[in-house]
């Protein structure tokens, strides 16, 4: 009997792929972080999503529930995190507030699309 649709952490996970490809699905969990939870519920990084059994999608799922912060509770700290920098006026908060690149790139030349925005805001 083949699986209709694999659940994991909230996520319809694709069923025809490897287990570490369709845990990068997931928001929080890239390739290199399924690989790693691969190797802690023993399930082989070749193996389909469609060919797991309940007991190792469960494995799967009591992993990452317990170590890592995924989808909606990951965005929430990326909000909270953003808020505290622009509430303490720090000079990435300010560039986040200005809605203006944090990291240092350019604007003279690029970012003119924030810039654009930021006059018309004013």
């Amino acid at each position: 009997m083949r699986k209709v649709s694999s659940k994991v952490a909230g996520v319809d996970l694709p069923l025809d792929k490897c287990v570490p490809f369709s845990l990068a699905y997931i928001k929080g969990v890239g390739v290199s972080s399924g690989n790693k939870i691969c190797e802690a519920c023993g399930i082989s990084k070749t193996l389909r999503v469609s060919d797991l059994t309940d007991e190792q999608i469960n494995a799967v799922n009591g992993h990452i529930r317990e170590n890592y912060v995924v989808d909606e509770n990951l965005k929430d700290k990326v909000s909270k995190d953003i808020r505290l920098l622009v509430s303490i006026g720090c000079y990435r908060g300010v560039r986040h507030r200005m809605h203006l690149p944090t990291r240092g790139q350019r604007t003279h030349s690029n970012a003119k699309t924030c810039r654009r925005l930021i006059t018309i805001k004013r």
